[in-house]
């Protein structure tokens, strides 16, 4: 079956007005991967006008106003448009049903609700940046925030909006999970994707609210001059901090958890054998989603909270490392027992890896507060946040995009560019990041549109690798809009996968499967394949 069959969910039914106000959790995770994919590109766009005016110490690209809006803007759209709702929202509706053999998500219309609520808060957002543009920074810290005549209250706003439908779907997915599982289908032998997906959704329900009520309290603020955030009038900016990060550092869980997920599913695929310690994953991944509630605090080393609390905070965030550990020695360990296949989504997967480790260690030594005074607020902790969380998002997107593009479209694309694209992205994101944890450790502030000349050779290699990065990305956007319209047929199941998605044909029909699934036997229900 190909996309264009008229079996395919593409098809059935026909019209523009039929994809508007589908009801089908395919059709709506399409639209999803979409938008994400369109805010991607604005981001990078943002971020490579940025990268580009630090070629020069002396910035002559643009004025100091206008890098702290790009900043800023960059910032807001990969943060808030892209990162959150990447893999949760797009790859989230349209494998889960199929995961769990559902024929779609308990309620589907609001489903449709909580995309076009989604894109709602993303056009007023991308108005906000067009009207008058944000350079608060993404994190919308006070008092500034309050006191800038920049489109605040109007971006927070359009956040805000967003958050609305992020909890929507975190309630759908976890009532689909509870309720719609396939007979036969228990919690100990659930894909790891889908619980991956469960504990986002119960992040996103919990810690959003939050989010969303301390935005509207920073657009009064804006707005009416409440003095709420303003220690001149009373206020207090370190209560924000308190309120922000209580929400933003689970937000982390949320792009990173479904990436995770993804990793999982890839490494067991190409590995040929069920992934190593199922439990042990499950369980860590529980206990990030848990542990991920109590560490918010190491943002705020610098912010004057005592000394016990700085010490508590840090070793909480440390454990997190202790559950992330467990995933990647269980990701090795597959990957070590099996009979490694090698393709586009593996390959994607060991940068996943790379970055990641490498990332959580710069993170173990950002949770320690000695570190982190000497750290904070310059290049090593936007190397870190990219490398951990741009990276590994980006990269287990990736893998979720190459890995599930056959069974969207019945269509496979090129390897030998795939390879190539994948090879200009993990390089490209390297070079880009490597040189600021050299900077933040010289001690170069982030946020700082000039700089001495000293600093211009780890500049110039950080641009040149985004430069990289961006063709690495165009080049994945090319052959894979050739591969929908021109690539091979991808049969069923191209991976020889024994994950429960791919029992349905590729792309699925609009009522997922032809008959009902059997699904007696458990998950990654390989042959064990000696070495």
């Amino acid at each position: 079956m190909s996309l264009f069959d008229a079996k395919s969910f593409w098809s059935q039914p026909r019209g523009l007005k039929s994809w508007l106000l589908t009801h089908d959790h395919k059709r709506i995770g399409v639209m999803y991967l979409a938008s994400v994919c369109l805010f991607l590109l604005i981001g990078g766009v943002f971020a490579l006008v940025l990268r580009f005016s630090l070629v020069m110490p002396s910035n002559a690209l643009v004025t100091p106003h206008t890098y702290d809006k790009l900043f800023t803007q960059h910032g807001i759209v990969m943060v808030w448009l892209f990162m959150i709702p990447s893999i949760p929202s797009a790859f989230g509706n349209i494998l889960l049903p199929l995961m769990i053999g559902a024929r779609d998500v308990a309620f589907p219309r609001i489903n449709l609700a909580s995309f076009w609520i989604f894109f709602a808060g993303a056009i007023v957002v991308i108005f906000a940046l067009i009207a008058g543009g944000v350079d608060t920074g993404w994190t919308f810290y006070t008092p500034y925030s309050t006191t800038t005549p920049t489109a605040v209250t109007m971006a927070a706003i359009g956040v805000f909006i967003t958050g609305i439908s992020s909890i929507l779907t975190g309630l759908n997915f976890i009532a689909t999970i509870h309720t719609m599982r396939v007979k036969g289908l228990h919690w100990g032998n659930m894909p790891l994707f889908v619980w991956t997906t469960y504990a986002t959704s119960i992040i996103l329900v919990l810690a959003t609210p939050v989010l969303g009520l301390v935005l509207l309290l920073v657009g009064a603020d804006h707005t009416w001059h409440l003095g709420l955030f303003e220690p001149n009038a009373g206020g207090d900016p370190v209560l924000f901090q308190h309120l922000f990060w209580f929400y933003s550092h689970p937000a982390v869980y949320i792009m990173i958890l479904p990436a995770m997920g993804v990793v999982s599913e890839v490494v067991s695929t190409f590995a040929h054998r069920k992934v190593a310690w199922y439990e042990g994953i499950v369980l860590a991944t529980i206990g990030i989603s848990f542990v991920g509630f109590l560490t918010w605090g190491h943002h705020m080393f610098v912010a004057g909270i005592s000394t016990f609390d700085a010490g508590m905070f840090g070793v909480l965030s440390m454990l997190v490392a202790i559950f992330s550990a467990i995933k990647v020695f269980a990701w090795t360990s597959t990957l070590y027992g099996g009979a490694i296949t090698i393709g586009t989504p593996i390959l994607y997967v060991f940068t996943f890896i790379f970055l990641f480790v490498f990332g959580g260690m710069s993170g173990v030594a950002v949770a320690t507060s000695s570190l982190d005074v000497h750290w904070h607020d310059t290049y090593f902790v936007v190397a870190h946040f990219h490398f951990i969380m741009v990276g590994g998002t980006m990269t287990g997107f990736l893998a979720a995009l190459h890995y599930w593009f056959p069974k969207l479209t019945g269509r496979m694309y090129s390897e030998t560019w795939a390879k190539v694209g994948c090879a200009a992205v993990s390089l490209g994101f390297i070079l880009t990041f490597t040189p600021q944890f050299l900077l933040g450790n010289a001690g170069m502030p982030r946020r700082y549109a000039t700089y001495p000349e000293q600093y211009q050779w780890l500049h110039v290699i950080s641009s040149a690798g985004a430069g990289l990065l961006a063709l690495g990305m165009l080049a994945t956007l090319g052959y894979l809009t050739v591969a929908i319209f021109n690539g091979r047929p991808a049969g069923p199941n191209p991976w020889r996968s024994k994950s429960y998605e791919w029992r349905s044909p590729s792309p699925p029909p609009p009522e997922n499967f032809d008959a009902a699934p059997d699904w007696t036997d458990g998950p990654y229900d390989y042959l064990e394949v000696k070495r």
